[in-house]
């Protein structure tokens, strides 16, 4: 029996419960006036100061625009600073998730309306690819916890916005976006991963967007010591299993690099959507598959990621 077989048959009665309605998420009036204070001294910040002239003017060019225009991304776009502004857009519908997830934009915003992402690198994975330490294998072989898919989303969306211990109380994870994920959930795009103790707490987790055969990730939580890692396997493991040849992480992170993610020029990330965006997904809400071993992760050649990322020899 593998380690994850033998943990969901035994999946403790507060975790069989917690398939919630998900209700809408808001703010109080004293969460979004701490946002607004928070999100001002974000964007005022050196690194960051430089582009706020033409912030200012999208923002004002977007409330000029006509309201059939003033919510499509350029077609051809301007990507300011190497963070990759691309524009302003509040349409967070599921069509246009998927329509801009599949030209490589994001959603980052934490006041005004809704600015949208593209930068110079992108942190990327073939799932095939994931580096599993011995510590995190061993780990995965003890049976500590249990791990489940699409059982309590809009839970992990409401964690991974909760402020950081030792930081600054400041989330994009706004009820807007978390609104907007609830209802790619809901349509079966938007999946997540979770990790519950023995006791059936949610203790780590993560979220993201599939579309064809790309995964991408949004955020993730841990309130134990590794949870959020186990998370991390689980989904590259079953995304392996499924096909998926992508996994978008954006912004490069020492978290992730320890997983094995490579950084990838921007246009060459869009030239691999463009290829794999289309391929037929998983639509519909996932589970678990039990005879999938997480500790089990051989080695392989290096993917077409690995190859494209890997610098040239000289």
């Amino acid at each position: 029996m593998s380690s994850i077989e033998h943990e969901v048959l035994e999946i403790p009665k507060q975790m069989r419960e917690s398939a919630e309605a998900n209700p809408r998420f808001r703010e109080s009036f004293m969460q979004r006036l701490r946002r607004y204070v928070l999100g001002t001294a974000y964007a005022l910040v050196p690194q960051r100061i430089a582009l706020l002239p033409r912030l200012t003017l999208l923002s004002i060019a977007y409330l000029l625009a006509p309201e059939t225009e003033r919510d499509r991304l350029p077609e051809h776009p301007f990507y300011y600073s190497r963070r990759g502004l691309v524009g302003i857009s509040n349409d967070l519908s599921v069509d246009a998730l998927i329509a801009n997830y599949s030209r490589g934009f994001f959603p980052v915003c934490h006041i005004g309306p809704m600015k949208w992402w593209a930068p110079e690198e992108r942190a990327v994975i073939d799932p095939a690819d994931t580096h599993v330490g011995k510590n995190l294998r061993r780990l995965l072989k003890q049976k500590k916890f249990t791990v489940t898919f699409d059982r309590a989303f809009g839970q992990v969306v409401e964690a991974c916005a909760r402020p950081r211990e030792g930081k600054v109380p400041l989330t994009w994870i706004t009820p807007k976006v978390m609104n907007a994920y609830l209802d790619a959930h809901k349509e079966g795009y938007a999946h997540s991963v979770e990790v519950w103790d023995q006791e059936g707490n949610l203790i780590g987790g993560l979220y993201g967007l599939a579309i064809g055969k790309v995964f991408f990730g949004e955020s993730q939580f841990s309130s134990a010591e590794h949870s959020s890692k186990v998370a991390l396997v689980a989904l590259h493991r079953h995304l392996r299993e499924w096909g998926h040849q992508v996994r978008d992480g954006k912004w490069m992170t020492p978290h992730l690099a320890s997983f094995g993610f490579k950084t990838m020029e921007r246009q060459d990330f869009q030239a691999l959507l463009e290829k794999h965006v289309h391929e037929p997904g998983r639509i519909g809400q996932w589970s678990v598959d039990p005879l999938l071993d997480l500790a089990d992760w051989p080695a392989k050649p290096a993917s077409k990621i690995e190859q494209a990322t890997q610098p040239a020899h000289v």
